[in-house]
């Protein structure tokens, strides 16, 4: 398709060649992989970053000129103008691979040609992947190519944690996120159920997946029926994976009110939440003054507190201190004693350091969730679950996809659930027994609220994270996060993530330092992605790659 030309201003290097092709030739595209043969009977491949068009006119002025000065008179003729212009294409490829890993520079007028799949494969590393598992597909010169990557990069030992960024709708950055879930369920379920000896069974895995926004995943068990024909025979064909939605999944919906809605906060489509009461694949959850004696501090994560004051009411709290002595054991309560705290002229903490300004300041933040219904006493019915966290792992079984209802929450009880549970992952995972799963992946979206770079620096959910972050590959925690800005994740959560995805974004989020590694042409394709388009990057993969993903197989409500 073209030969490698050298220049002096610019030469073959080891990192990166150029060649020219036929100006008519429209097969390549950025991200393509070609190869050129060399002279030791190795291959060199390399991925195509820039395609350049020009011609021997020294200026655009030429150009008119020698188009018989703007003439368009003949602008279907090949022969339009008075001088027909010599012109062709070339190409700025990055080297990736070489098969005797010998990195000379290509030669001059070596021949470029196209890649056979299993010539794809090579250049990228993906001809003999271990511990493979499908994360999509490559389409390229008309062929597509199954993209795997080593497992263990994603949920450890050797790496861990996914971040996936991108624009809102635009991205499918949910969508994606659940496919690469959906595939690690088949893959160690599978593994799971072939395994015949009890003491050498599969790793245990189970999932925890916070719904946030929508209803799309509240039903993650219900096939989708939109999915046709194509989009099955992709998976099935192209990419080994059955076109299923998830297995063993269980749902956790907060406590409420509203009888129309099965006692719940939740948008959940209603024939579907009927069903999942009837079949015992669901439950409520809610919070009594007994178990939240010591999470309340989740409640304050966006809180700033520089003087440590807040934290300071939360450990008074927690130690029993008068009048929140053992006696206190109700919401109400609770509330009735933070008012004799509060009021004027008040004696009972004469024997605190803590100023009665920050008690006020505690109780006015504290009586916004007075009546908030996930905080009450006592359920709807005797199966309403009183202590999340702990119900979570009671009844953990491997291949489990714990999917947990805080959509309809205010963003602080959405906060205050979320800490809760990473809070008893990060403890249970700490101190291991025989009935802990190996691995806990948690699947967060809008990471955004939790870990941003303007979360305050004492937030527990925060420190939570960051524990996740730098410690999850060893607990056998693994972080799967999702935000429209990646540049506004705190460095320590995102730099700690082996694996990230990136969907369509916009022209302001390319220019930050987080993109810096991308060349021009590739950060303006991120501006274009079409949905389900991805570049991914990952520790085993020699290059950034472009893959695309096949529609959810679970029922969307959208």
């Amino acid at each position: 398709m073209g030969k490698v030309s050298a220049t002096e201003k610019n030469p073959s290097t080891i990192d990166y060649f150029y060649f020219w092709m036929d100006s008519n030739n429209d097969d390549l595209s950025p991200f393509d992989v070609i190869m050129v043969e060399n002279p030791n009977n190795s291959v060199t491949y390399a991925i195509v970053e820039e395609i350049n068009h020009v011609t021997d006119s020294s200026s655009h002025f030429t150009s008119y000129i020698s188009s018989e000065f703007g003439s368009l008179a003949n602008v279907e003729s090949e022969q339009a103008g008075n001088t027909n212009r010599l012109s062709f294409s070339y190409v700025k490829a990055k080297v990736v691979h070489n098969t005797k890993n010998t990195y000379t520079p290509v030669l001059h007028d070596r021949p470029v040609c196209l890649c056979t799949p299993k010539g794809i494969r090579e250049a990228l590393g993906l001809d003999d992947v271990k511990n493979p598992l499908t994360c999509g597909y490559m389409e390229m010169y008309g062929n597509k190519v199954k993209v795997d990557i080593n497992d263990k990069f994603l949920i450890g030992p050797d790496g861990a944690h996914l971040n996936v960024s991108g624009i809102s709708g635009l991205a499918c950055k949910t969508s994606y996120t659940m496919f690469l879930l959906n595939a690690l369920q088949q893959k160690y379920r599978k593994a799971w159920e072939e395994s015949e000896d009890e003491d050498n069974k599969s790793q245990k895995i189970t999932y925890l997946v916070f719904n946030v926004k929508g209803r799309d995943l509240l039903t993650l068990d219900i096939p989708n029926e939109k999915l046709d024909e194509t989009q099955k025979r992709i998976y099935r064909e192209e990419l080994g994976l059955e076109p299923e939605p998830f297995k063993q999944v269980y749902y956790y919906y907060p406590h409420g009110k509203n009888a129309s809605r099965n006692y719940t906060q939740s948008n959940a489509d209603k024939d579907d939440m009927d069903r999942q009461f009837i079949e015992k694949n669901a439950c409520r959850y809610f919070y009594n003054f007994e178990s939240c004696r010591d999470k309340l501090q989740y409640l304050f994560a966006n809180e700033p507190d520089p003087t440590g004051t807040i934290d300071s009411i939360i450990s008074y709290l927690m130690d029993y201190g008068h009048p929140f002595g053992p006696s206190v054991t109700t919401w109400e309560e609770f509330f009735k004693a933070l008012n004799s705290v509060t009021i004027p002229g008040s004696t009972t903490l004469q024997g605190t350091n803590i100023q009665l300004a920050s008690w006020k300041k505690f109780a006015r933040i504290m009586r916004k969730f007075q009546s908030e219904d996930l905080f009450v006493d006592k359920g709807h019915e005797i199966t309403d679950r009183s202590d999340l966290a702990s119900d979570l792992f009671d009844n953990m079984n491997p291949n489990d996809v714990k999917v947990i209802d805080i959509a309809q929450l205010d963003p602080f009880m959405q906060g205050f659930v979320f800490g809760d549970v990473i809070q008893q992952v990060v403890e249970r995972m700490s101190a291991k027994d025989k009935n802990t799963p190996d691995k806990i992946v948690i699947f967060v979206d809008e990471l955004n609220k939790y870990a941003s770079t303007d979360v305050p620096k004492s937030s527990p959910i925060l420190r939570h994270l960051l524990d996740v972050a730098e410690r999850g590959r060893a607990l056998g925690i693994i972080l799967f996060s999702v935000e429209q800005f990646r540049s506004a994740i705190h460095e320590r959560v995102k730099g700690n993530c082996a694996n990230s995805a990136y969907g369509r974004t916009n022209f302001v989020e390319v220019t930050k330092p987080d993109y810096q590694f991308f060349g021009n042409i590739y950060k303006n394709m991120m501006t274009r992605l079409a949905p389900g388009d991805y570049i991914i990057s990952n520790p085993a993969l020699r290059s950034l790659v472009s893959i695309k993903f096949p529609y959810p197989t679970f029922k969307s409500n959208n």
